[in-house]
Order: C-alpha cells, then sequence, then structure tokens
C-alpha cells in the first residue's frame, strides 16, 4: 500500500510540473477596440506632505525666512551676546501677507551674528553656485552683511559679503559663492557688521542649479523624476490641505500667487495631526504658489489640475461648514482661478498671470471641488458650485468627491447622487493593502460606460511594513500593477489616476509609503515609482482586449493583462503581472489583419522577494531591464518571470 501511494504521488508531482511547463495562451483582439482611453489617464499627485514642498521641492534653504512662524524666531539662533533691544521683531500691518521683519540696533557696531538652522539641515553640493539674498531698508552707511555656509562640525565652506545701501525703502540685496565641500545638513551664519540700524526681511539661501535654471525656483532632481514619468496630469495643491483643520487654515490659491515676499504664510495642516510624527517647524511659505504648480505642470508636458474648497473644513477635524449664504466667495474663487490660468491678459487675473511672467493661457480643462468631502451637506455646495460653472465655463470638466473609501454608506451615497448630479468626473480613493488591490481588478468591469468618468485620484498599496521609506515595497508596487491592469482595460471609464502621496523626506515625513523618497541631496523612485513609471511611459489610444478563454485577465491563478494600441505611434503595448512565485509560459496569440514587426521592446520589473523596498544605498535594487525580442508571426511566446511587470511594445504596420 506504501508503494502505491509513493508511485501516485510521483505521478502527480510529474503531472503538475508538465501543466506547469505547457503554455496559457491568450487571444489578442488587436482589431476589435474595446473603446478609447485618455492619453493623459497616467499622472502624478502634489500635496504638501512629508516635506513635500518647503524643504522639499522648493529649493530655498532656509527655515523661517522672514520671522512669520507662530515662534518668530523657529529655525534662528543668535550667535553672540548683544545689548537688550538690538534684535526686535516688528510687525507692520501695512505690508500685504508679510508684515513681521527683524529691525537691528547697534549703535556701538558689536559684532552680531544669527544662524539659520535649514529644513533638517541644508544640503549643500560642492562645487554648486548658491546665492543668498535679503529684503533691507533704513541701513546706515557702512552697514555690511557677511554670510557663512557651516558643514556639521562648523567648518566654512562657503562665504560672501555684500554691502547695504542706505534708503528708506524696501531694496534687495544678494551675492553669490560657491561652497566648498558637500554636506548633507549644512548651516547659514549671517553677520552684521557696521554700526547703526537695519531692517530686514526674507533672509533667503538658493543653490543656483534649479529646474530649468530659474532663480529661486525648484529641486531639480525632485521635478526631474516627474518629468521622467512622463505624466498626463498633476493633482494639486492636495489633499487634505486643501480643506485645512479648519475654515481659516483652508489653502485659498489667491495667497499664493503675486510677489513672492507678499504672499500669506499659514500653518501645515500636518504639522501636529499625525501625535507619532509631530512637525512644529511645519509650515506652507507658498513660494511654491498656484502659478509655480502651473509652471510645472507646463514644463513636464502634463496637465494642471487644481483641487479647490468647497466651503467646507476637513470634516475629520473641525468639520466648519460656510453656510449656503455665504458661499458666493468660495464659488469666485473658482471662476476667478479659471481667469488667472485661462484669461486674456486684459482681464484683472489673466493680467496677473501675466505679470508674474506667463502672458499666454495654461489652458485648464479641469477643475476639483473638494477633497475627500462627504454627505448632503458637500452635495449641496457641489451643486451650487456646479451651476454657476457649468453656466459661465462649461467648457470646464468638474471633478468631484466619492469621500474617504471606495465602499460603504458614504460612497454608496455619493455615487448615487454626483450620477444624477451628472457630475464630470467622480474622483474615488482606496488606500488599501494589497489583497484589496488584487481581489478589485474588475472593480470597473460593470461601471456605467455612459455615466460619469472616474478619477482614481488617490491610491496606495499598504503592507503590514513599519512606517518608514521601508514601507514601500515590491510587494506593494506589484499588486498594484496588477490594479492598474483593470484600470487601463476600463479606461474608457476609468480617465485618470494617480498614486498618493507622492513624495516622503526620511527625516520629515508624517504619512507612508510614498512615491518618491528624498533627503537634503538625494531622491529615489520606489518600486511604486517605477510601476507607475512604466504605466505612464506606456500609454495608448484604444483599449484592446486581452482574453483568457472568453474572460478578461483578472486573476486567475494570480495573472493580470491588458493591452493598448497607440494609433499615434502604431504599437500595441501589452501589460502583464505574474503574481506566482514560478515563472509562467504564456503565448499571447494576436488576432489581426495588420503586420507586425518582429521585433518588439521587452520591459520586465521583477524581483523574487516581495518584502524588498528601495533605499538611498540601494536606490536601484529594482529597477526595470529592457531588452529587444524577436516573436514569429502573430504569436508572442514568452516565459514571464515570478512576482513580475512585464510590458511588451510592438510595432504595427
Amino acid at each position: 500500500m506504501k508503494k502505491i501511494e509513493l508511485l501516485l504521488a510521483a505521478m502527480m508531482a510529474g503531472s503538475t510540473a508538465l501543466f506547469a511547463q505547457t503554455p496559457i495562451s491568450f487571444k489578442v483582439d488587436l482589431d476589435q477596440s474595446a473603446g478609447k482611453m485618455s492619453r493623459d489617464m497616467w499622472g502624478v499627485f502634489f500635496e504638501d506632505i512629508n516635506m513635500g514642498a518647503d524643504g522639499g521641492i522648493y529649493a530655498e534653504l532656509v527655515k523661517n525666512r522672514s520671522f512669520e512662524f507662530n515662534e518668530p524666531w523657529m529655525g534662528w539662533k543668535k550667535l553672540t551676546k548683544e545689548p537688550e533691544g538690538t534684535f526686535l521683531i516688528t510687525n507692520n500691518s501695512k505690508r500685504k501677507g508679510n508684515p513681521r521683519s527683524l529691525k537691528i540696533h547697534n549703535p556701538k557696531g558689536v559684532q552680531l551674528g544669527v544662524q539659520n538652522e535649514g529644513f533638517r539641515g541644508m544640503g549643500i553640493k560642492k562645487g554648486e553656485q548658491y546665492e543668498f539674498s535679503l529684503l533691507f531698508k533704513e541701513a546706515s552707511s557702512g552697514m555690511r552683511i557677511r554670510v557663512e555656509l557651516l558643514n556639521e562640525e562648523d567648518k566654512v565652506i562657503g562665504s560672501s559679503e555684500l554691502t547695504l545701501a542706505s534708503g528708506s525703502d524696501w531694496q534687495s540685496g544678494a551675492s553669490k559663492f560657491t561652497a566648498l565641500e558637500t554636506v548633507a545638513k549644512g548651516k547659514l551664519n549671517v553677520w552684521i557688521e557696521g554700526a547703526g540700524d537695519v531692517e530686514v526681511d526674507m533672509i533667503s539661501l538658493f543653490p543656483m542649479d534649479t529646474w530649468k535654471n530659474r532663480s529661486k525656483g525648484l529641486r531639480k532632481d525632485m521635478v526631474q523624476l516627474l518629468a521622467d514619468m512622463k505624466p498626463g496630469f498633476i493633482r494639486f495643491p492636495g489633499g487634505c490641505i486643501v480643506e485645512g483643520r479648519d475654515l481659516a487654515s483652508r489653502f485659498q490659491w489667491k495667497k499664493t500667487v503675486g510677489p513672492i515676499e507678499e504672499r500669506e504664510l499659514i500653518i501645515n495642516r500636518w504639522n501636529t495631526e499625525f501625535k507619532h510624527r509631530p512637525a512644529p517647524d511645519y509650515f506652507q511659505t507658498f513660494g511654491l504658489g498656484f502659478y509655480e504648480y502651473f509652471l510645472m505642470a507646463e514644463d513636464i508636458g502634463a496637465k494642471a489640475v487644481p483641487i479647490l474648497n468647497c466651503g467646507m473644513a476637513c470634516q475629520f477635524n473641525t468639520a466648519e461648514l460656510v453656510p449656503m449664504d455665504e458661499l458666493d466667495t468660495y464659488v469666485q474663487d473658482a471662476l476667478d482661478l479659471i481667469e488667472f490660468a485661462n484669461g486674456a491678459v486684459t482681464t484683472t487675473w489673466g493680467k496677473l498671470r501675466s505679470d508674474m511672467g506667463h502672458p499666454a493661457p495654461f489652458n485648464l480643462e479641469m477643475l476639483g471641488v473638494g477633497n475627500e468631502n462627504w454627505g448632503p451637506q458637500y452635495v449641496e455646495r457641489l451643486a451650487a458650485f456646479k451651476k454657476v460653472l457649468n453656466e459661465k465655463h462649461p467648457e470646464i470638466a468638474i471633478i468631484a468627491s466619492s469621500g474617504t473609501d471606495p465602499d460603504g454608506e458614504r460612497f454608496a451615497y455619493l455615487d448615487e447622487q454626483l450620477r444624477e448630479m451628472k457630475i464630470d468626473i467622480i474622483d474615488e480613493h482606496y488606500y488599501r493593502p494589497p489583497s484589496w488591490f488584487l481581489s478589485s481588478v474588475s472593480r470597473y468591469d460593470d461601471y456605467d460606460r455612459n455615466g460619469p468618468k472616474v478619477f482614481a485620484g488617490e491610491y496606495a498599496s499598504h503592507t503590514t511594513r513599519p512606517n518608514g521609506p521601508g514601507r514601500s515595497t515590491w510587494e506593494a508596487a506589484l499588486s498594484e500593477a496588477a490594479f492598474l491592469t483593470g484600470l487601463e482595460r476600463n479606461a474608457d471609464v476609468v480617465q485618470m489616476a494617480s498614486y498618493a502621496p507622492l513624495f516622503g523626506h526620511v527625516d520629515g515625513w508624517q504619512w507612508t509609503p510614498d512615491l518618491i523618497w528624498v533627503d537634503n541631496l538625494n531622491a529615489y523612485g520606489t518600486p511604486s515609482y517605477q510601476v507607475q513609471k512604466l504605466y505612464s511611459t506606456n500609454t495608448g489610444t484604444d483599449i484592446v482586449p486581452v482574453k483568457w478563454n472568453g474572460a478578461a485577465v483578472a486573476g486567475k491563478d494570480s495573472l493580470f493583462a491588458s493591452s493598448v494600441y497607440d494609433s499615434i505611434t502604431k504599437e500595441l503595448i501589452i501589460k502583464f503581472v505574474n503574481y506566482n512565485s514560478k515563472p509562467v509560459q504564456v503565448n499571447f496569440d494576436i488576432n489581426s489583419k495588420k503586420k507586425l514587426k518582429q521585433n518588439a521592446m521587452k520591459t520586465t520589473l521583477a524581483n523574487g522577494d516581495l518584502s524588498i523596498s528601495t533605499s538611498f544605498e540601494e536606490p536601484l535594487k529594482i529597477q526595470p531591464k529592457v531588452e529587444q525580442v524577436n516573436y514569429k508571426g502573430k504569436k508572442i511566446a514568452d516565459t514571464f518571470a515570478p512576482y513580475s511587470l512585464t510590458v511588451i511594445k510592438l510595432a504595427v504596420q
């Protein structure tokens, strides 16, 4: 009996191995478009969380440069002992948006100095030029400013001087110098020399090597990572900061445009939101404002997707509401934003855009009203926005919130209401474990093809790994890759999709996982970044059905597939996910009257260890492998690696 059992077990094992080696056949109907997809489908979502703006993509190195934080001296310390009254924080209410400044009274000419710590230190690179600048007025004759960059051991690694001209009105001064060392956590000393008085403000330090070499611009490496994705859109400025903890701290776009020295700083709502990661020095200076957002979108070829407050504060915090009879101001903000983006230079807001350096319109096409708001109070306010926007700007598509979750009572209510309202685009969010993404690939198969489009505005797969950079694992990324095949397969319904959050600073994060991690000197993409990039750089114009025994390849045997055709580049693009620990042999049988070139580009993102993540030490631990392959006739016969995402691009004649 024992010998028979062993023989049967051996036979079963042999048949299993044989089955595993038998290719699986998928049918690709290249000539049968299942619908159109937007070439702008894959985008990015930006929110000033995790020090994404100040201390991140906005390249300013001085923290609290205008002394407007709740504690005016936060980020600064005095280097010398001075008589009482030498340093005075003044508050001039006539100065729009920036009332505070530092007045220095030094009749005896004693040595005075202050030091700024930067945003968790200052990232300084050897050989690069830096520009120190400030505003000043009423400087006594002969007064000078001497600045020093310091490394972690307080050694001077760069210095410069400038003489302050006398005058009663505010004027600017600047000097440039080269850094002698690379340091991750540098500091800035500012020495005030000479006897007399002076009033200073906007004490600033920027690298000269910014994105597109714009003066006082954006951090080059961070924008480049976005540009490399070729995103179809950028959604900004959030996120929960749009709502604010209360309405007083909501994001108000009009306060983020115009001269930078007049923009009104506010506390960042992520300052104290998470008790385990307090950041009392986290503010929004709006050096990165709506103009800069629009400009960045234009730079990288992405559509701008701004989101505005709908008259509701965050419902998890104060849940403040603007009464309906006071909502006009909020609606007017939306109308004025459209004018700022698209209006002629003869209009009020179009002129401001032109004065800031961009006479041509930004060609805004869509606008979000509210972020993760819910309930009848949201529907009521959204309806008021929709009525006015449809009457005055029918060309602008309206994006509306479906709440915080992809299911449940709130979602069901909003989904029904927004569809009855005939809203243009419904914004759905899902932060869920990998199992949810794997099991939800067919989520949009049965959505109404004639109803509103869907914006997967915020999504990320959350593993049980501890918070921090290591939470951005290959397991999370591969589950997202599988889910995205479902979005692409239903791209006639899902018009847009973006991962969230975008950036995380290793010394200043509040939320994980994140798409891109940075420190003061470097930036790298996570496994999820590599997945998003493969999708966004391999988009198409038409959905091409991929079937397995007549059904979509949507999770059976942990296999997932989608396919698109790009009518512009004349290419068939197949995406395939093998979520198994073993390789799998697959035949893609292409049904088409068109001729296919035999040479194809095959890109594989794979790793047998689902728990791995990238890091500053190993930023390319998981990266795409690109190879040219030859396929015979109209059959793609190949073996796909364990735990892999593969993109095959084939020219069509």
